[in-house]
């Protein structure tokens, strides 16, 4: 296992430098590139351009700014963004927090209803249960995120009053109520829309993968030894057959987990949620090119080492796989 481990480092460094340089030459398609963000301001001067690209280090080929940027990441020096002029990092860092909060909601509650929805639809599989979750997980998957993300504002924010206060029903945006004291209700009433819109998007590959993996373990062998043994129902699926079926969800887990920290950019910007998905959509907007970068660059060294930390998960729930 260490040695595997070892070996899997040391391929990422190389696959890390290839995509931080595919990264980098794609944002120079951006029509602009870094100075994007100036030439659009009328108050600068063709003379002031000149000056800023020299400052920083655009006056130069292409491969030098690249081995100079990439430098600078190394260093944990992602730029400063041209909108705000704060550090690239700082900006990301901020947002952070409330990508997380919002994300692991999510991620957490997706979890906790599909895999038992899961588990169930398989062991009472051609039910009217499992038709009815077969429904849901492909609705899931076929409703666009954006529309349902604004039927959920229109219904609770515009149609629906509170009885108490007579306002609208759940907030249709923002993280607190603008003029009050920020609570711990107000944050968590926020949550509710943003968090409902992801969890609904999650459960359809959720719900798939758990009956699909239950399906294919309750057929095998050792799971009729264990019903001939005459074991308990609750006993053969949840000690013997739950564990190998949750392999493929491990899978799509480890995919989405750096989906996390990316934040969810139409989510976030439809309810207005000051997280890292609206940061990166407001980047592009405005031309911001240096968080932009940053965001791309973290993103994809998270997928790269989830990646890793699924193959190993793997070893520890399936002991048939054997890493050499």
């Amino acid at each position: 296992m260490t040695n595997y481990i070892i070996r899997r480092v040391i391929q990422a460094i190389p696959l890390l430098v290839l995509i931080s340089f595919a990264v980098f030459m794609l944002m120079q398609l951006i029509p602009g590139g870094p100075m994007a963000a100036y030439e659009n301001n009328p108050n600068i001067s063709a003379e002031d351009l000149e000056r800023l690209k020299e400052e920083l280090g655009l006056n130069v080929p292409k491969h030098i700014q690249y081995l100079n940027w990439l430098g600078s990441v190394l260093r944990g020096d992602l730029g400063i963004s041209q909108v705000t002029r704060r550090p690239a990092l700082v900006e990301i860092t901020d947002k952070l927090p409330n990508t997380l909060t919002l994300s692991l909601i999510s991620f957490v509650g997706a979890l906790l209803i599909a895999i038992p929805l899961g588990i169930t639809s398989a062991i009472r599989q051609y039910s009217w249960f499992d038709t009815l979750m077969t429904t849901i997980a492909f609705m899931g998957q076929s409703i666009p995120i954006f529309w349902l993300g604004l039927i959920l504002i229109i219904v609770f924010n515009v149609m629906l009053k509170n009885p108490t206060t007579g306002g609208p029903l759940l907030p249709g945006g923002g993280m607190v109520t603008l003029g009050i004291e920020p609570t711990l209700a107000d944050r968590i009433t926020h949550l509710i829309l943003p968090a409902g819109v992801l969890i609904f998007f999650s459960l359809g590959s959720h719900i798939r993968y758990m009956r699909a993996g239950m399906l294919d373990v309750l057929h095998q062998d050792y799971i009729r030894t264990a019903h001939a043994k005459g074991l308990r129902e609750r006993a053969v699926v949840f000690h013997h057959a739950l564990k190998n079926a949750v392999i493929p969800l491990v899978t799509i887990i480890g995919l989405e987990i750096p989906g996390l920290f990316g934040g969810a950019l139409i989510t976030e910007t439809i309810f207005s949620w000051p997280g890292m998905g609206r940061l990166f959509f407001n980047s592009i907007d405005r031309g911001d090119y240096a968080v932009m970068m940053g965001i791309l660059i973290m993103s994809a060294t998270l997928v790269v080492l989830f990646g890793l930390i699924t193959d190993i998960v793997y070893g520890f729930l399936d002991p048939r796989i054997r890493f050499n």
